[in-house]
């Protein structure tokens, strides 16, 4: 299993969990909200995958800069209103070292860096606080050689991820009015507990919302494994459908699928999709031993959260109204925030052989509930231990298997 998410902001001059005790994560909310921004303004068979942690370390790269009504914004569309000033710094930084704590069970990377334009002198309580909070070092870069600047940053991004994320910016970004870019990268590279046998893997039908299907290679295994199956109590999510919690080795990260029925479209299931709701999944669902296909998938996708942004609410940061003075004076915005995530799939957590054929399904006698992922569904990857969310997002169409790119316009 390979994940990265990355998120990219840039700033211009303007002219003239599952356990009961767990904490819940301040940002499920905004993380919600932005998954169906997303989902919104996407087309409605493509997949989706984001990293709702990067949006957050990067907001509050952002915020740390902010005073006034660009302040306020991001507070507030975050959840941060109810803190104390400054207090969801602490939170952040708390929630980054939980997850980068134990690499013997599983890999947690959470990079961040400033980059600087050569002579422009930018707050020291800024930098200052960027590196207690964030981690973040500063270098300096003439963006006004904007080839030279983007190839710089985009190795400095590879070199973050194990090279998973390519050309995070291009030249056409920068000009001699860019300022500074902050960059946040998050890499998880996680094993299954309870591996796949790739020797079970078999060519399998997935069938698309749209009524057609693809072939794909559908992974399988019988385990104990944390289910459930809920409803809405209407009809609006067509009845009862399935929550499946996977953990991998270690068990404080773990993968939540969220599956309707093989009838239902996963766009009738989305509209309920809530913070609450995904706390519920997490505290109720039960061990047991339950049967498991799981398609093998490999996406990645690129995502202009400008306008997404604006939509929750986090507007002035990306005009000339923008108040950043405390980086650099007030004659700084965001001229753009970019995001890239990478979700890769497999029997062990990396690339394994796999069968060919068409497995036998065999749907009588059977002795324990059977998830069969083999149309669309929803997932979440979190942090059992404090809430937080590293990735979200939806399969479509596991046939993916090559990076895509997609760029979200405004509603």
């Amino acid at each position: 299993m390979l994940m990265v998410g990355l998120i990219s902001l840039l700033l211009l001059r303007v002219c003239g969990c599952r356990v009961a005790d767990a904490p819940d994560d301040v940002t499920a909310e905004f993380s919600v909200r932005l998954y169906h921004q997303l989902q919104m303004v996407g087309g409605e068979e493509d997949n989706i995958i984001f990293s709702p942690l990067s949006v957050a370390v990067a907001l509050g790269m952002v915020e740390l800069g902010a005073r006034g009504s660009s302040l306020e914004q991001i507070r507030q569309a975050v959840g941060y209103s109810h803190f104390r000033e400054d207090e969801e710094f602490s939170a952040l930084r708390n929630l980054t070292q939980a997850l980068a704590a134990d690499e013997a069970q599983y890999v947690v990377r959470l990079a961040n860096s400033l980059f600087l334009q050569t002579g422009v002198s930018f707050s020291p309580d800024f930098l200052r606080l960027m590196k207690h909070y964030f981690h973040a070092e500063a270098e300096t870069v003439d963006f006004s050689e904007a080839a030279a600047a983007a190839e710089h940053i985009n190795t400095w991004v590879q070199n973050h991820t194990e090279s998973k994320i390519h050309d995070l910016v291009s030249p056409d970004d920068f000009s001699s009015m860019t300022r500074i870019t902050l960059v946040n990268a998050v890499y998880f590279r996680g094993s299954w507990k309870n591996q796949f046998r790739p020797e079970n893997t078999r060519t399998f039908s997935f069938s698309k919302d749209d009524g057609s299907e693809v072939q794909t290679l559908m992974m399988y295994q019988q385990g104990d494994f944390y289910y459930g199956e809920f409803s809405d109590g209407t009809t609006e999510a067509g009845g009862v459908y399935q929550v499946l919690e996977m953990p991998y080795e270690g068990e404080d990260l773990s993968m939540t699928i969220v599956l309707p029925r093989q009838e239902v479209p996963l766009a009738t299931l989305e509209p309920i999709i809530k913070a609450q709701l995904l706390e519920d999944w997490a505290n109720n669902v039960k061990k047991q031993k339950v049967e498991v296909y799981l398609p093998r998938f490999k996406v990645e996708q690129r995502i202009d959260l400008r306008d997404n942004l604006q939509q929750l609410g986090i507007k002035n940061i990306f005009t000339k109204d923008a108040d950043l003075s405390a980086m650099m004076g007030k004659e700084l915005f965001i001229g753009k925030a970019v995001q890239k995530a990478y979700l890769e799939v497999t029997e062990e957590g990396a690339e394994g052989a796999a069968g060919s054929g068409m497995i036998a399904l065999t749907r009588t006698l059977v002795l324990y509930p059977q998830v069969m992922a083999d149309h669309p569904f929803f997932f979440v990857i979190r942090n059992r231990k404090t809430g937080s969310i590293l990735f979200m997002g939806r399969v479509m169409n596991p046939e993916v298997v090559e990076p895509f790119d997609h760029d979200f316009d405004s509603v």
